[in-house]
């Protein structure tokens, strides 16, 4: 099988991986592309190498195979070495051999892609020699068959490298990555992770956060993460030693931004442990400093035994020896990559040891989310197609809003009065004359309502032992923490919590601060004040009740309490809207009896742009529903936020500007135009809408309509069946309701 390759052992999964690869490349039936989903640790370049010697000695001889790679880490360098040493006899280059003598027949030229997609690179820039794309054209002028393989897909998707994968024309594409997802318009197939586990190359499993108790005090990450991987580090290397093995396990301590003080804090920690750049212990690699870095890192017993990162390894890069991840935090609401994680996977000598201190593997940190590495948009189940707008199309004009950037609702006094109403109706807050009694009891009712009120900081962190890597990303074994607040150094995450406030109600930052002040910190003003709390007291219950605060503010933006409050709005700046002439939508490639919307007002829009998978229900039962039409002219799908698109202006509760994009235009036959708004309806009796400013776009709607004298209307579904609230001009008092929005009453549309 192996046809020569000085391989010691390839294992039956991967002897699999390769048949299915020749399976589907020399299958007329089979589609381009195929995608490989591959662990960290699977030995994916040993099979893409047996693939690629296969191929040429049983496929075909004629062929030159490219091979792309990230540019973090040299992967390009690390496949091809290792593909000279597995089979010498196979011609080799990297990208500038390949400038120099061309693709020729079975050659595999190594490519780093920033070689390629960078700006200002030479190597696909107008010169003397030939460039790139001259030497893919002259390989196709000598009939030279094109199979590429792109390894670590995910890491680079850019229209520069679409330019260039499509230069090469290949018979097939072979994409590998351990974060891809099926798609229909690939071949796709999963090598299982537990056969990787069963053949030894990566650990039994992940041990998250082992030793941390719940309710630890933190102090500083590192304090505490440090000294349990030092520890584990140290038990591991008497394992080894015990066995007779000459190797030093590494700890790889990874840093989200790499911030100067974080580092710093780490680096003195570290020298205080005896671990140091001078004395070889300590080494870092990150993409602007990479300090007291041996050229034999990666070898079993190197002596470097902490390794400071960022994210420019997180990926591609293969130091078996290492065993133990720490991850630090550097900010709020940090997500671990679970990529990551394949760093520290790998078995040191390709077995198990029947020992679980060395056949596991070792994650420290208080991060609460994990997710899975960034997916190139070619791995989602839809792909982005551009369309262009019928001529009939391109005359409508329609007025269109726009904000008025100098008008900024109601001030920071009113709408900290609304604010704090709401608090004392929904909670039932205290109205104790007594002041000290008042903000007593109303700590009482908010941490009885969810409320944390200290000066300590919790956070979670998740614990556990796991065998898949993905099995991280939907775990719910978390474990509380705690840590005492320092208002010098938790004041960034005072910012960032603030900041999410802001958002929810379109108001400066410094003023929503100020709010949160005068609610709940002492010092201000007793009116209006829910809480008298201390400085540190203050910024704990923001930072702890970020997501309860959020919701308040929300809801106290769109309650209901002024009907014609789009009437205290002055008149908005208004400009013409023309459809745009050309435009992208999300397209799904896996549709079925796929049939053209001759309605719409985009040439060669088809049911595939308005599957469950792209559209919402009511928005694909009103597609459907316009186009069984004879009456209907076109219909126009409005975007969802961008100033190409039409808009109304509409006041939440606070007097804000907010833009409402209608879904859809339509003009039927006879002239006249409709504007409709889609919103989720009734599923077994459940309201399905959950747009909590629906009433003030409705009012906002409205008056828009009446002014330009259009026909309007909000379309739901139920059941799979649509019905309209709509108004519709009336040639008495100008506009019927057909539907109102509150009466029961349902006109089927």
């Amino acid at each position: 099988m192996v046809n020569g390759l000085t391989l010691d052992h390839i294992f039956d999964f991967q002897e699999q991986a390769v048949l299915k690869l020749i399976d589907f490349t020399t299958n007329s039936n089979s589609r381009q592309t195929i995608v490989m989903k591959a662990p960290t640790g699977a030995g994916k370049t040993i099979i893409l190498i047996d693939f690629v010697v296969t191929y040429m000695d049983s496929v075909n001889k004629n062929t030159a195979f490219v091979w792309l790679c990230p540019g973090k880490g040299d992967l390009e360098e690390q496949s091809r070495k290792k593909m000279e040493r597995i089979a010498p006899q196979r011609d080799t280059q990297n990208l500038f051999d390949a400038l120099q003598n061309g693709f020729t027949p079975e050659s595999t030229t190594f490519i780093n892609w920033e070689l390629v997609t960078k700006r200002g690179n030479t190597a696909i820039r107008d010169s003397e020699r030939k460039n790139l794309f001259d030497r893919i054209a002259e390989a196709h002028r000598n009939h030279i068959d094109f199979v590429v393989i792109i390894d670590e897909e995910h890491s680079n998707n850019t229209s520069k490298a679409r330019e260039i994968i499509d230069a090469f024309a290949a018979k097939n594409i072979i994409r590998v990555s351990a974060t891809a997802i099926q798609n229909k318009k690939y071949e796709f197939f999963e090598i299982d992770e537990q056969d990787v586990i069963d053949a030894g190359l990566i650990t039994k499993a992940i041990y998250v956060n082992e030793g941390i108790e719940a309710n630890t005090d933190i102090g500083n990450d590192y304090d505490i993460l440090l000294d349990l991987a030092d520890a584990k580090r140290k038990e591991i290397a008497a394992r080894y030693k015990a066995l007779g093995k000459n190797i030093r396990p590494l700890v790889l301590i990874q840093f989200p931004s790499g911030q100067p003080e974080t580092i710093k804090a780490v680096e003195d920690k570290l020298r205080d442990m005896g671990y140091t750049y001078e004395n070889g212990l300590a080494s870092k690699w990150m993409s602007e400093d990479k300090k007291d870095l041996p050229d034999d890192l990666t070898e079993n017993n190197a002596t470097p035994v902490f390794l400071l990162m960022k994210q420019a390894i997180s990926t591609g890069w293969d130091c078996p020896r290492a065993k133990i991840l720490v991850k630090l935090r550097e900010g709020m609401s940090e997500q671990f990559t679970i990529q990551t994680i394949g760093r520290i996977r790998r078995m040191p000598e390709a077995h198990h040891y029947d020992d679980d201190i060395l056949d596991f593997c070792y994650v420290y940190t208080f991060d609460e989310e994990y997710k899975a590495g960034l997916l190139s948009s070619l791995d989602k189940a839809y792909e982005t197609r551009r369309l262009f707008l019928k001529e009939k199309c391109k005359t409508f004009t329609l007025p269109k809003q726009i904000r008025d950037l100098e008008y900024h609702g109601l001030g920071e006094r009113e709408v900290w009065y609304k604010i704090y109403d709401l608090f004392m109706q929904k909670y039932h807050l205290s109205t104790n004359p007594d002041s000290a009694k008042k903000f007593s009891e109303n700590a009482d009712i908010l941490k009885g309502s969810g409320y944390r009120i200290g000066s300590t900081l919790y956070g979670r962190a998740l614990q556990g032992t796991f065998v898949r890597t993905d099995a991280l990303r939907d775990s719910n074994a978390y474990i509380q923490t705690r840590q005492k607040l320092d208002t010098h150094k938790d004041g960034i995450k005072l910012l960032h919590c603030t900041d999410e406030i802001k958002q929810t109600i379109g108001m400066p930052t410094a003023k929503v601060k100020t709010i949160l002040e005068r609610l709940f910190r002492k010092g201000r003003a007793s009116n209006k004040k829910v809480l008298s709390l201390e400085t540190a007291e203050f910024y704990a219950f923001v930072i702890n009740n970020v997501h309860l605060l959020k919701e308040e503010f929300r809801e106290a933006a769109s309650k209901q309490g002024e009907r014609n409050i789009q009437m205290h709005m002055p008149e908005p700046k208004v400009s013409d809207f023309h459809i745009p002439d050309q435009d992208f939508f999300k397209y799904d490639p896996g549709v079925k009896e796929e049939v053209e919307y001759l309605s719409n007002a985009y040439k060669e829009y088809t049911s595939g742009f308005a599957t469950s998978l792209i559209r919402s229900m009511p928005e694909q039962l009103f597609e459907q529903y316009c186009e069984g039409r004879d009456d209907i002219d076109w219909v126009y799908k409005n975007g969802d936020s961008g100033q190409q698109y039409f808009s109304i202006v509409y006041l939440d509760s606070l007097w804000h500007q907010w833009l409402f994009y209608a879904d859809y235009i339509i003009k039927k036959k006879d002239g006249t135009i409709w504007v409709i708004e889609t919103k989720g309806g009734e599923a077994k009796g459940k309201d399905k809408n959950i747009d909590r400013q629906i009433q003030n776009k409705f009012e906002a709607f409205k008056h828009y309509a009446s002014a330009h004298k259009l026909n309007w209307g909000f379309v739901r579904d139920k059941d799979n069946h649509l019905y309209i609230k709509a108004l519709v001009k009336n040639r008495v008092d100008g506009f019927h309701t057909t539907t109102s929005m509150v009466n029961s009453r349902r006109d089927n549309v």
